[in-house]
């Protein structure tokens, strides 16, 4: 069995082109879906160690990020749930696990409430139904102005982007893109912003209770913490009785890059 991925090229419902590793594998369907600014190579562990259990593994690029259409002119939420509807259809995936990292994880519980026959189980990495924030587009606008790009050398964006942690920057700097002067983000600060214009405005809570497949949170729990405070995560437990939630200490809001066999372990033991 080959241990690199095929790139396939699925057309979303507005013509924009995603692309997609396909790490093959012959049992049930996990489709793999990362964060904001993010990109399918950072779930490269995560994707052997599933393939070699037996399930069948893709990781989408999604709109915006990696390979796939950068600049998309629909960046809603909406327009991600769709690409999972089209991945899932033109793949030929049948009632996959969705598993996803932050804003990969928001698209997963809002393709499980808009389409409840569509996965199997949810796998929600640092991911939940959040609340209004008004400041989170100047926050994360002003994070990316702080990126010192281009980086001048692959071990520069590792020690930059992974703030002390090395697995966490090896997998950003991952999916950097290699030009002349240095390497730069495969995306666009602009489009990242817009891609939250939903997620500022309101929270999901109605469609998180509408979700009927099962369900894992894995949270982190490091020096960092992660992004699902107590009362969150509380009233995630309350709307949805039968949530498996994981703390995994010693790591933040990265945890599949930071922790992949732990995470691997979780999600086997879940879905057995």
């Amino acid at each position: 069995m080959s241990d690199k991925p095929v790139e396939r090229v699925v057309l979303a419902r507005d013509g924009v082109k995603l692309s997609c590793r396909d790490w093959g594998g012959p049992g049930a369907d996990v489709l793999l879906l990362h964060g904001l600014a993010g990109h399918s190579g950072e779930w490269d562990a995560t994707a052997r160690l599933l393939r070699d259990a037996g399930y069948r593994v893709i990781a989408l690029d999604q709109r915006g990020h990696g390979n796939s259409e950068r600049r998309p002119a629909d960046v809603s939420r909406a327009a991600y749930v769709a690409d999972v509807v089209a991945v899932v259809t033109e793949l030929g995936l049948r009632q996959p696990v969705l598993m996803g990292q932050s804003l990969g994880g928001h698209t997963a519980l809002l393709a499980a409430a808009a389409h409840p026959g569509l996965p199997r189980a949810l796998v929600l990495v640092e991911a939940g139904p959040g609340g209004a924030e008004p400041g989170l587009q100047a926050g994360i606008a002003a994070w990316f102005a702080d990126w010192p790009a281009p980086f001048p050398t692959r071990e520069a964006a590792v020690a930059y982007l992974g703030g002390g942690k090395r697995p966490v920057g090896e997998g950003w700097a991952s999916g950097l893109e290699e030009r002349g002067d240095g390497l730069w983000p495969r995306f666009d600060a602009d489009v990242m912003v817009r891609s939250l214009d939903d997620n500022a405005a309101r929270a999901f809570w109605d469609e998180w209770a509408a979700i009927t497949c099962p369900v894992l949170s894995v949270l982190g729990q490091g020096e960092q913490g992660g992004i699902i405070g107590a009362e969150e995560y509380a009233e995630m437990a309350r709307l949805l009785p039968g949530l498996r939630g994981v703390s995994v200490p010693g790591t933040g809001h990265d945890t599949h890059l930071e922790r992949p066999e732990v995470l691997h372990s979780l999600v086997m033991g879940f879905l057995g």
